[in-house]
């Protein structure tokens, strides 16, 4: 004779499977877009006035590939943690349009070559991340901490946009 638990959480299992799947394919794909805009080596970003503290090239691959990992698991995690329906449904929506304006940015600065947007789309980004996170900590305090250092990173990159607009005025660009 089985339990009834037994039983649903071997039901269960695919679905949580299936919404870290989910979460790791669109997280991907936010990547790939992104990624598709940007190119540090051009004659346009390479004439850019950048801060001192600017990171060099490499520090970005080597930071935005665990935080991408820590998105995709963070929100899968809460995904599975929502209770079913129209909360599930927000929590989805909320990091569409977190993801969405993760890829934007990169449009915005790199693809139409304007820091000037590119620092609206940022701030933006910061807002959804702090949406974001809050709604997360409700259904999952775990998955909440392990959003912190991507909402901390935009913050960083807010500060670094910001810095290379203020450097650079519209006739420069």
């Amino acid at each position: 004779m089985r339990l009834i638990s037994e039983h649903s959480g071997r039901e269960r299992a695919p679905k949580v499977r299936l919404r870290y799947g989910a979460c790791a394919a669109a997280v991907t794909a936010t990547a790939l877009l992104g990624a598709r805009a940007v190119d540090a080596d051009s004659a346009w970003y390479r004439s850019l006035r950048k801060p001192p503290w600017q990171p060099p090239p490499w520090v970005f691959g080597a930071v935005w590939t665990p935080l991408y990992a820590t998105i995709a698991y963070a929100a899968g995690r809460a995904l599975n943690a929502s209770p079913g329906g129209p909360p599930r449904t927000r929590l989805a929506a909320g990091l569409a349009v977190n993801l969405t304006l993760n890829a934007g940015w990169n449009w915005l600065f790199f693809g139409l070559r304007e820091p000037k947007a590119g620092l609206y789309g940022t701030l933006l980004l910061n807002l959804s991340n702090a949406e974001l996170v809050h709604r997360v900590r409700r259904v999952d305090p775990t998955a909440a901490r392990v959003l912190v250092p991507y909402a901390g990173w935009c913050v960083f990159a807010t500060a670094l946009n910001g810095s290379i607009t203020r450097r650079n005025p519209p006739h420069r660009r």
